[in-house]
C-alpha cells in the first residue's frame, strides 16, 4: 500500500517519475514524461538504479566498481536532463539509488508523496518490452501508482500529440 499523494495539496506539484538505464527505449519514457511534466505544470523526475550485483568483489575493487557505477549514473542523468533543458526548458529533479530497480522505484514513490505517474517505455525488439514493464504484469511487483507504457517506435510528433 502506498501512501497518501500530495501532488494535489497547496504547496505540491505533480510528479512524473521516468527511469534511465542503458536500454534504447528509456529516451522516448523521459521524452513523455518531460513533456507532460510541462504541459500540466508538473515536475520531471529522473531514477538511474546502480544494481549492487556488480560490487561483489575484494573491498578495494568494490570501491572503484562502486565509483566508477556512480559516475556513469550521473553523466547518464546529466545527459537527459541536459536534453530536456534544452528542449523544454524544465529543471528536471535526478535521483541514483543503488539495488534492484523494481525495489528502489517502490521506495522512491513511497519516500516522495508527490510521485503520481510512473513513464515506462516498451521496447519494440524481439527480447521483450523490457525487464520493468515486465514486472508489471509479473506477480508481486505491479507499482503502486498508474504506469504509463510508452511504445519505443513513438516519434517525437506523436509524443508531442500525446503529452
Amino acid at each position: 500500500m502506498v501512501s497518501k499523494r500530495l501532488s494535489k495539496e497547496a504547496g505540491h506539484r505533480r510528479k512524473f517519475l521516468a527511469i534511465i538505464d542503458d536500454t534504447p527505449e528509456c529516451e522516448r519514457a523521459v521524452a513523455y514524461a518531460s513533456k507532460r511534466a510541462r504541459s500540466t505544470s508538473g515536475v520531471l523526475v529522473l531514477l538511474y538504479v546502480i544494481e549492487p550485483d556488480d560490487f561483489q568483489h575484494w573491498l578495494g575493487v568494490e570501491k572503484i566498481m562502486r565509483e566508477e557505477a556512480t559516475a556513469t549514473a550521473n553523466a547518464a542523468l546529466d545527459g537527459h536532463a541536459a536534453k530536456v533543458r534544452e528542449n523544454l526548458g524544465i529543471e528536471p529533479e535526478l535521483v541514483v539509488r543503488e539495488g534492484r530497480p523494481a525495489d528502489e522505484i517502490h521506495k522512491l514513490i513511497e519516500d516522495d508523496q508527490d510521485i503520481a505517474i510512473l513513464v515506462l517505455a516498451a521496447g519494440a525488439g524481439k527480447e521483450g518490452p523490457g525487464p520493468l514493464v515486465a514486472s508489471i504484469a509479473g506477480k508481486g511487483a505491479a507499482f503502486p501508482i498508474p504506469v504509463t507504457v510508452v511504445p519505443q517506435n513513438l516519434s517525437d510528433e506523436d509524443i508531442d500529440s500525446l503529452a
